[in-house]
C-alpha cells in the first residue's frame, strides 16, 4: 500500500503542477522562470498532501481492513486484543472498529457454544451413568425374585426391599435434576421473610446428628454462638443450602487424616450481613478442584463417587439457591487440614409487623 499510496501522489502532484503550470504560462509578464517554479511548488506541495492524506487516513485503514477480513478467514482472532475503543472521525476507522466489535462478539458467541457444548456431552455422559445405577441395581433384584427367588419370603422380603432402595435414590436424584432445572431458569421463586438464623442452624444440627454420629463425626457450634440472629431471606432454601453443606462435610470429615472427625458452623456479622461458615476437618479439596465443585456430578475422587453416596447435585443446588439471593458461596481448603464453606445473608436492620414480614421476592 506504501507503494500504491506514492505512485497516486506523484500523479496527482504531477497533475496539478502541470496545469498550475499550463495556466501560468498563459498570463502575460511572468516568466518560465516563475513557471518552473510553480510547477514545482505546486507539484511538491501537492505530493506531500496527497500522500499523507492517502497513506495515514486511506491506504493504511484500508490495509488494516484487509488484514482484518484475511484474518478472519483463516479463523485467526488474535487481532481481537489490539482493538481499540478510541472515537474518531475517520470513517475508515470506525468500520475498521466496528469488525474488532463485530468479530469479538462473533468469538465470544463461539466460545460460548464450544463451551455449552462440551457441558451438554459431559452432563448426558454422567446423568447417564447416575441414572443406570439405580436402574440396574432395582432391575437385577425384580429378575432375580421372577426367575424364582420370590418363593423364598425371607430372600423376597432382602430383594424388595433393596429395590425400594433403589428407586428411592432414584426419585432423590430425580427431583434433584428438576429443582436444579427450576432454579437455573429462575421458576423457583424465593420467598424472603425475617427469620432466626441461628436457631435455623442449631436446629439443621439436631437433624442431622445420627447421621453424624453413626460415622464418628462430631457436630459442634462454638462457645459464643448467638442465640439470636435474624436474617432477610428465604427461609426454607437456606436451610437447605445449610443441610446441603453439612451434609457434604460430614460425608468427607469421616477421611480426615489425624481421626476424629467434626464439622462447626459459625457465624459472622460483616457489615448489613451476616457470614455463615461451615467448617470440616477432612482431607480437604484439591486447588485445580476448587473451580469445578459446584457444577453438576462433580466429584473429586471419581473412584469414591458410590461409596460416599449423594446424587452430587447438593453443592450445584446450593450455588444456584444463592445466586438467587444475590449471594455466592465461597470455599478455602486445604488438602490434610479440611475446608470452610461461606456464604452471605442481609441482616435485620429494622423491626416490621408480622403481616409485613412475608413477601413474594421480585
Amino acid at each position: 500500500m506504501l507503494h500504491t499510496a506514492r505512485a497516486v501522489a506523484i500523479l496527482l502532484a504531477l497533475s496539478v503542477a502541470g496545469i498550475t503550470a499550463a495556466f501560468l504560462s498563459l498570463v502575460d509578464g511572468v516568466s518560465s522562470l516563475g513557471v518552473l517554479v510553480s510547477f514545482l511548488v505546486a507539484g511538491a506541495a501537492t505530493y506531500l498532501l496527497s500522500f499523507i492524506t492517502l497513506e495515514f487516513f486511506i491506504f493504511r485503514e484500508i490495509n488494516h481492513i484487509h488484514e482484518v477480513l484475511h484474518k478472519l478467514k483463516k479463523k485467526d482472532l488474535s487481532f481481537l486484543q489490539e482493538a481499540s475503543a478510541k472515537d474518531t472521525r475517520n470513517p475508515l476507522r470506525r468500520i475498521n472498529q466496528e469488525i474488532f466489535n463485530f468479530a469479538g462478539l462473533k468469538q465470544r458467541e463461539i466460545e460460548e457454544l464450544k463451551r455449552m457444548a462440551d457441558f451438554r456431552r459431559e452432563f448426558l455422559a454422567d446423568v447417564s451413568h447416575e441414572l443406570k445405577t439405580p436402574i440396574f441395581a432395582a432391575q437385577g433384584y425384580i429378575y432375580t425374585l421372577l426367575d424364582g427367588a420370590a418363593d423364598d419370603e425371607a430372600v423376597r422380603t432382602r430383594f424388595l426391599q433393596k429395590a425400594a432402595n433403589s428407586l428411592d435414590g432414584l426419585d432423590v436424584l430425580v427431583q434433584d435434576l428438576l429443582m436444579l432445572s427450576q432454579l437455573e431458569t429462575k421458576q423457583i421463586r424465593m420467598y424472603y421473610s425475617y427469620f432466626n438464623l441461628a436457631e435455623l442452624i442449631r436446629a439443621v444440627f439436631d437433624q442431622m446428628e445420627g447421621k453424624a454420629e453413626s460415622q464418628g463425626i462430631a457436630l459442634r457450634l462454638p462457645a459464643d454462638f448467638p442465640e439470636q440472629l435474624w436474617v432477610w431471606a428465604d427461609k426454607q432454601r437456606i436451610q437447605q443450602v445449610i443441610t446441603n453443606l453439612t451434609s457434604n462435610a460430614i460425608k468427607y470429615s469421616n477421611d480426615s487424616p489425624e481421626g476424629g472427625g467434626w464439622v462447626e458452623a459459625q457465624v459472622r456479622e460483616e457489615g448489613d450481613r451476616i457470614r455463615v461458615l461451615i467448617k470440616d476437618n477432612g482431607r480437604g479439596i484439591p486447588a485445580e478442584h476448587l473451580n469445578r465443585i459446584f457444577e453438576r456430578f462433580y466429584r473429586v475422587e471419581k473412584s469414591r463417587a458410590k461409596v460416599s453416596g449423594g446424587t452430587g447435585l447438593g453443592l450445584a443446588i446450593v450455588k444456584h439457591i444463592l445466586e438467587a439471593h444475590k449471594s455466592q458461596i465461597d470455599v478455602q481448603s486445604e488438602v490434610g487440614k479440611g475446608s470452610v464453606f461461606s456464604f452471605r445473608l442481609k441482616k435485620r436492620k429494622d423491626k416490621r409487623s408480622r403481616s409485613q414480614q412475608t413477601e413474594l421476592a421480585e
